[in-house]
């Protein structure tokens, strides 16, 4: 508990220090971008009174050098000069494509948007003659407006790696736990297993029928089997050449005994004997939890149908039922942790005969085919050893 109290308290904590650090970075860029622009108009008014003195002196000696060099200093603000009627003259802008420029429509297009920016400078010259200064954003300014956005990006991605770190830590402490829930579960069930082995021995001298000592046995093996499935949660289980037939036939029959009688069973196998790669235990596990699902869904009355069938260098198995169904939305959901379609269920069945399929056998399963109020198969598809 105090790990996940921990780390609640670190998330909370970078939490805030990131929201601290992007206000901080917002209100800085925001208060620089309005300098700058501020500098940028600053600029433009110096231009524009350049231009007055320069359109404006009638002395052909003055020395107009300053006015000229200070028309020219401006290289990164795009400007166009237009007059009272808002017509643009020939060759009056700057920092503008020069090619493109020679389409009237693109100068046009340049205005506008120099329109939406910035509020025009106005030049008054003799007899109220007067030209308008309409300008836009440098390329700087403009790419400033971005940076912020770039950092929240940096600082996006930087947290989803915090949080992607606190997760899979969360994930393993909490396999940790279930994996040592497991093997204590296994450890606890061995002591009554003993005891229950001698109870069955006396039972054989005591000349009891033996139909029921062998049912009893063979549950008490059963739980001797689901002990052994336990205490293997969390390590890497040992493969064996094993007929997969022979292995699932064992799971199902049992299964089938112990069912409601208005289940039809069928099994087909146009094969004798299919080697894989399995571990007996686990592997039967699988096909345990796929019947009871079936038989689940079908709420104890229908028919349930087990095939088994060699393609290539595959066995392919599938298990179908005449259950509710599913959606397809629900096909890859159903074997995430915790989803379960059942009102009383704890979504653990599938995920873990996905992760024994997948992990330890490196086989796949998966929904083939369902539809609502008429049934369901799951396939399982398994490397073939010769």
């Amino acid at each position: 508990m105090s790990f996940f109290k921990n780390t609640l308290l670190l998330k909370r904590i970078v939490i805030l220090i990131s929201f601290s650090i992007v206000t901080l970075i917002l209100w800085n860029t925001y208060s620089f971008f309005k300098r700058f622009k501020n500098e940028e108009r600053l600029k433009m008014e110096i231009v524009a009174t350049a231009i007055k003195e320069f359109a404006t002196n009638q002395d052909l000696n003055a020395d107009v050098s300053l006015e000229d060099k200070i028309i020219k200093s401006n290289t990164s603000i795009p400007m166009i000069l237009v007059d009272e009627n808002g017509n643009i003259g020939r060759d009056s802008y700057l920092n503008i494509d020069t090619i493109k420029a020679k389409d009237p429509s693109y100068l046009k297009a340049q205005l506008e948007i120099m329109k939406e920016q910035n509020n025009p400078i106005e030049i008054n010259f003799a007899k109220n003659r007067k030209q308008f200064i309409y300008y836009r954003n440098s390329d700087l300014l403009n790419k400033l407006s971005y940076y912020p956005l770039t950092l929240i990006l940096i600082l996006a991605l930087f947290l989803s790696l915090i949080y992607m770190m606190f997760t899979s830590s969360k994930i393993a402490e909490q396999n940790k736990l279930w994996t040592g829930m497991a093997k204590e579960t296994a450890h606890q069930i061995g002591t009554p297993l003993s005891s229950l082995l001698g109870w069955i021995a006396i039972l054989k001298m005591e000349n009891v029928n033996d139909k029921y000592v062998n049912e009893i046995e063979k549950d008490v093996y059963r739980l001797n089997t689901i002990a052994n499935r336990f205490s293997k949660i969390g390590s890497l289980p040992k493969l064996k050449k094993l007929d997969i037939i022979s292995v699932t036939k064992n799971a199902y029959e049992y299964l089938e005994y112990r069912s409601s009688k208005q289940i039809s069973f069928k099994f087909i196998s146009n094969e004798k004997k299919l080697f894989c790669n399995l571990n007996e235990e686990l592997y039967e596990w699988v096909i345990e939890n796929l019947i009871k699902n079936a038989i689940d869904a079908m709420l104890g009355k229908g028919k349930l149908t087990l095939s088994i069938a060699s393609e290539n260098n595959k066995v392919i198995l599938n298990i179908s039922d005449t259950g509710k169904g599913m959606s397809k939305s629900q096909f890859r959901k159903i074997f995430n942790p915790g989803f379960t379609t059942k009102k009383r269920g704890w979504g653990l069945g599938l995920s873990l005969s996905k992760r024994i399929i997948e992990d330890y056998h490196t086989g796949k399963i998966i929904v083939k085919n369902s539809e609502v109020n008429k049934g369901t198969t799951f396939q399982i598809i398994l490397d073939k050893v010769t």
